[in-house]
């Protein structure tokens, strides 16, 4: 990593916390990261006006204030008011130079990707700085209900039948132990579960996509864990969905040891009594026992404070990118408390972005 986050950022108001997060989010290296694309030309069409770092602060600047659209954001900006010029103007806009509705809505389908990757920058920029500490991580998902409610049922679905308007298309069906059936999409997410519980990995799929499908690629993607974490990772803490002797192998092959609950029958092969002895021990207890103060809470945290289930956009890319950001938005305000204060680096989020 080139750039570190160094400066420390202004703590007046609610406002100059917006100007400062909208100020670190241009400070991410974008050195390893497809951001340097948006100013070439992609394939058939004209090149990108408005660079990532751009239209991505557009898009937190829409969270901020919970403005339910693009058009909402639009008409923000668009406001002859000196507070929105300022936002504006941090944003890296001009009066003269602002992108409208159609082109928020195109750059939320596609952006994802790019957030994807500056979330797991943030993630290796805390265990750079020693902010986390990632001898033990965790790994869970949660589901999300489709925007407004409207179901797809499995029946038309199959039949290619759209019964009203409004549905959701792309949200599939995902089981819960907890929740039941939930027609919607999936956040996937790895986190520290020391004193500071962060994201430091996450992608969204739909809801029917298991748990042990995305693991690999959460593990072994360029744009999610760094080689720089796992290296110091000895153990992954996850629930029975993670539970796949595939999944242990080749978590062992990258050098730590993946942490499921393990039930010994009787007739349970020699290598899985290896894992269920290992789980039941003491020591095993200790390791899992962090999953329930860590990542389950964080995850709960995080759609309270962006009230994402359900999610506020329909389609898959949308839904995709809206989430991705709030996970990224989420790293930034824990690495300002960090800088800001020592104490509770998590406590005062809510408070930050007037929830």
């Amino acid at each position: 990593m080139k750039q570190i986050l160094s400066t420390r950022p202004a703590t007046n108001s609610s406002s100059s916390i917006l100007i400062s997060i909208l100020y670190m989010i241009g400070l991410i290296d974008c050195s390893c990261m497809s951001i340097k694309k948006c100013h070439r030309r992609r394939g058939r069409g004209r090149p990108y006006v408005y660079s990532s770092t751009i239209i991505l602060r557009c898009f937190v600047v829409r969270i901020w204030f919970r403005l339910d659209s693009n058009r909402s954001l639009y008409h923000f900006l668009s406001t002859d008011l000196p507070y929105n010029r300022k936002i504006m103007k941090a944003c890296g806009l001009s009066d003269l130079f602002l992108p409208d509705r159609r082109t928020f809505d195109r750059r939320l389908k596609t952006i994802a990707t790019d957030i994807k990757e500056r979330i797991s920058m943030m993630g290796n920029l805390f265990v750079l700085q020693e902010l986390v500490k990632p001898y033990i991580l965790a790994v869970d998902s949660t589901l999300l209900k489709a925007n407004k409610g409207h179901v797809w049922h499995a029946s038309s679905m199959k039949e290619g039948i759209i019964p009203r308007s409004g549905i959701d298309t792309d949200a599939r069906w995902g089981f819960s132990q907890t929740r039941g059936w939930i027609f919607g999409y999936k956040l996937h997410m790895v986190s520290s579960t020391d004193s500071t519980v962060v994201p430091l990995a996450a992608d969204v799929t739909t809801a029917n996509i298991p748990d042990n499908q995305v693991y690999p690629e959460l593990m072994t993607s360029s744009s999610c864990l760094s080689p720089e974490i796992i290296r110091k990772t000895h153990f992954m803490v996850a629930d029975p969905g993670y539970d796949d002797q595939s999944l242990y192998d080749s978590s062992l092959n990258m050098g730590f040891q993946l942490v499921c609950p393990v039930r010994r029958y009787r007739k349970t092969p020699e290598e899985r009594l290896k894992l269920v002895d290992f789980y039941e021990s003491s020591l095993g207890q200790v390791v899992y026992s962090k999953r329930g103060i860590s990542i389950e809470p964080l995850i709960e945290h995080i759609k309270s404070v962006f009230r994402i289930d359900p999610v506020p956009v329909r389609g898959y890319d949308r839904v995709r990118g809206i989430v991705l950001l709030a996970v990224l938005l989420y790293q930034i305000l824990v690495y300002y408390n960090c800088k800001v204060q020592k104490d509770g680096p998590r406590r005062t989020i809510k408070y930050l972005i007037g929830c």
